[in-house]
């Protein structure tokens, strides 16, 4: 008893005491993942990934898709910070993904006609994980929780925060593809793909109206509104 009570234990506490530096870590990743996560929840990403679940039967490629696709996304972010997006004019990000989407809308809508017919689209896990991780990529590159993630990164240790903000894009969109799987259960396969193709058209014609000038759909319904006023009038 004598040993216990003259042995040394605040040497041994402070050995087994984690460095600062990784309760400095701890701390920013987890201040990244709970920003990140209540910035993504119900975002058009985690949409996305509850739609390919819809559409698709395998979960697994598509996290993988989308947690590769955060991660370069994040790591781009965290080295070049928001110049990243600069680097490619927003006019040519904003047609791309409005084309992208407007593809798998299209794809969506014509296999809900051919599962009316009884027939059943597969897709590998490959080309299922090479098509989450381009929509995915497509969509958030430049968009604000890449600039927010820049912008932690710009504040604090980059790698800390490029874990946290990962691991939190990899929970939403897991999320998303549980939400999605639970509406295939409960929804014939033909309905989900359609209420998909539907989405993404919506994804699509959302990015082709922010590529308009300022202004310009204002102007446009002045316009509409105008000529049928005088055609009322006649």
């Amino acid at each position: 008893m004598s040993c216990l009570l003259s042995f040394d234990w605040s040497s041994l506490l402070e050995r087994v005491r984690p460095p600062r530096e990784w309760v400095e870590w701890g701390g920013v990743s987890a201040s990244s993942f709970g920003l990140i996560v209540a910035a993504e929840m119900g975002d058009k990403s985690q949409l996305v990934c509850m739609t390919l679940a819809a559409r698709y039967h395998r979960a697994l490629p598509i996290v993988a898709g989308a947690t590769a696709a955060f991660a370069m996304l994040n790591l781009a972010a965290v080295i070049f910070g928001a110049a990243v997006a600069r680097w490619v004019p927003e006019f040519v990000v904003g047609a791309a993904v409005a084309v992208l989407f407007a593809f798998f809308g299209l794809r969506s809508l014509l296999a809900a006609e051919e599962d009316e017919d009884g027939e059943e689209t597969v897709k590998s896990g490959h080309g299922m994980f090479l098509t989450t991780l381009l929509m995915i990529f497509a969509a958030e590159f430049g968009d604000k929780t890449q600039l927010a993630v820049a912008g932690m990164g710009a504040a604090f240790p980059p790698t800390p925060v490029w874990l946290g903000a990962t691991l939190a894009l990899a929970t939403t969109s897991a999320l998303g593809v549980w939400a999605g799987r639970t509406l295939l259960r409960r929804m014939p396969v033909h309905l989900l793909h359609r209420l998909s193709g539907v989405l993404f058209l919506g994804f699509a014609a959302f990015a082709a109206w922010r590529l308009l000038p300022e202004g310009a759909v204002g102007q446009w319904v002045e316009v509409v509104a105008a000529k049928a006023a005088g055609l009322w009038r006649r």
